[in-house]
């Protein structure tokens, strides 16, 4: 079938975007692909559409629920019936009705968690998977190291399933990331198509603040800047507080983080991807995979971690191709807060010696670990992500001698920090450096600056002015009063306000 026709006949379009025939060629000549495109510019459809043109299932291993949730809704209002997600949203009945039908299914969107169960695998043994799908790849480096130790397992749990055909789909990856990824998927030959990262339609700027100015700033700038937009918190604390600032200054504002319930990040998201929110205050997780093409600005509110995060972040602005805005405001000293969260993310030296204390004590054998982490967390006094990150590295090493896994362990965690804060300087090094911003990033990426668009970034020049809000007006003047608008703004006002109480 020609591609074109294809197109056409699955999505209506006329032509493909940049990148995305080449892509889509590579998959059906039977090339395990690994694809970097920017963020907007429709990576979907590099495995959508060859998903319609094979045989049989197509697999997508997708990083976040809110994302994979996302994902289906949008195929679903296209009209496609044949997809399901399987994760924690299903109750125990729809998801043992889903698993006995699975093959009626085109679209299987999976976490890396839910992969790795045996009842999942055995069941996917049983598909005809013409494509597995690994969407975000970044994250089986970015993550798999520390947070979500599962994506080091996708590489087995393809081979179990007999190397199907494989893409791997990102935004952002360094020369490094992409060779991760292969090396993860155990992809043995792969075809690389690696696109600029360069958004020319965003222009970057970097605003240094005092501490205790930064917060006005911020309000000054959304009060200023036409929106919607999103700002993004390393603290859930500032997020909430930051939404309640802009519901009082007159915004349609909710703040989005992970101490949220499902259901109310669900109906957030939803409500920004409909106008009916004009800003989201967020931790980094909001924004993967959001279908929403009119996001004009991104503010940083406090420093991303890392190089890849901030471009993440930035690239969910102009999808629409139109004029967009990122700022970063930096304060002296906020590179602290960075460096706290880096180092929290990981077990300290003190928790990895309590633990095999507590281990030799009871005289626990490394395969009975998780039936007592109950009291290993508790003694240790480890967070979430740190006895994730602890119990998958002991039991990838339970054949040999505690002492050395104790050591090896502490030598590990000794050496991620420092990859995390080289990291987190980088980030610093872009915001202190006097050069051209776009230039800083290209290179960081591999790339080299051919061009600059006139709203380049805040060393270039930058005319704020350009991303001033426009009021709608007729021919009087500023339009009347909109009761609707103003009961709406109240009713987010409440809900926000609910939120605090809870």
């Amino acid at each position: 079938m020609e591609l074109e026709k294809a197109l056409y006949k699955y999505f209506g379009f006329t032509t493909f975007r940049k990148g995305q025939k080449e892509i889509v060629n590579s998959v059906l000549r039977g090339k395990n692909t690994l694809a970097m495109l920017p963020t907007g510019t429709g990576k979907s459809l590099c495995y959508q559409l060859p998903g319609y043109v094979l045989n049989g299932q197509v697999v997508i291993i997708s990083p976040l629920l809110s994302l994979m949730q996302d994902q289906v809704e949008q195929m679903k209002a296209m009209g496609e019936k044949r997809v399901v997600a399987i994760n924690s949203f299903l109750t125990p009945v729809e998801k043992r009705q889903i698993l006995q039908r699975l093959p009626s299914y085109k679209f299987i969107f999976v976490s890396p968690e839910m992969l790795g169960t045996d009842l999942i695998v055995n069941k996917m043994k049983q598909l005809t998977i013409s494509l597995l799908v690994i969407d975000e790849a970044h994250c089986i480096s970015q993550w798999g190291y520390d947070f979500r130790p599962d994506y080091l397992k996708i590489g087995d749990i393809r081979k179990s399933l007999g190397s199907p055909l494989t893409i791997a789909l990102t935004a952002t990856a360094t020369k490094e990331v992409r060779q991760d990824i292969i090396r993860y998927l155990q992809l043995e030959t792969c075809e690389e198509f690696v696109f600029t990262v360069d958004r020319p339609e965003i222009a970057m700027g970097i605003e240094k603040v005092g501490y205790q100015e930064k917060e006005e700033r911020a309000l000054e700038l959304v009060k200023q800047i036409q929106g919607p937009g999103i700002i993004y918190f390393s603290s859930k604390k500032l997020a909430e507080k930051m939404a309640v600032r802009l519901r009082d200054q007159g915004e349609r504002a909710m703040a989005y983080h992970g101490g949220l319930d499902q259901e109310a990040r669900i109906l957030i998201q939803q409500q920004f991807i409909h106008d009916q929110l004009d800003v989201v205050c967020a931790t980094s997780a909001f924004g993967m995979g959001i279908n929403k093409d009119n996001v004009r600005f991104i503010i940083h509110f406090h420093m991303p971690l890392q190089l890849e995060s901030y471009l993440q972040e930035i690239g969910r602005a102009g999808r629409d191709g139109l004029e967009s805005l990122a700022i970063l405001l930096y304060a002296p000293g906020d590179e602290q807060l960075s460096l706290q969260l880096a180092e929290g993310e990981l077990p300290e030296k003190e928790q990895i010696n309590r633990l095999f204390t507590v281990i030799q004590k009871n005289q626990l054998k490394i395969e009975e670990l998780y039936t007592h982490e109950e009291l290993l967390i508790t003694s240790c006094g480890f967070s979430e992500t740190q006895w994730r990150f602890v119990a998958s590295f002991i039991t990838s090493h339970g054949n040999e001698n505690s002492l050395n896994v104790k050591e090896r362990l502490t030598n590990y965690v000794s050496n991620r920090l420092q990859i995390k804060k080289d990291k987190i300087f980088k980030v610093l090094d872009y915001i202190q450096q006097n050069e051209c911003k776009r230039s800083f990033i290209l290179r960081y990426f591999g790339e080299r600056s051919t061009s600059k668009p006139k709203n380049c970034c805040s060393y270039c020049g930058l005319n704020l002015g350009t991303f001033r809000k426009v009021f709608p007006t007729n021919d009087r003047g500023l339009l009347p009063f909109n009761w609707k608008d103003e009961l709406a703004s109240m009713l987010l006002k409440r809900v926000g306000e609910t939120n605090e109480t809870k």
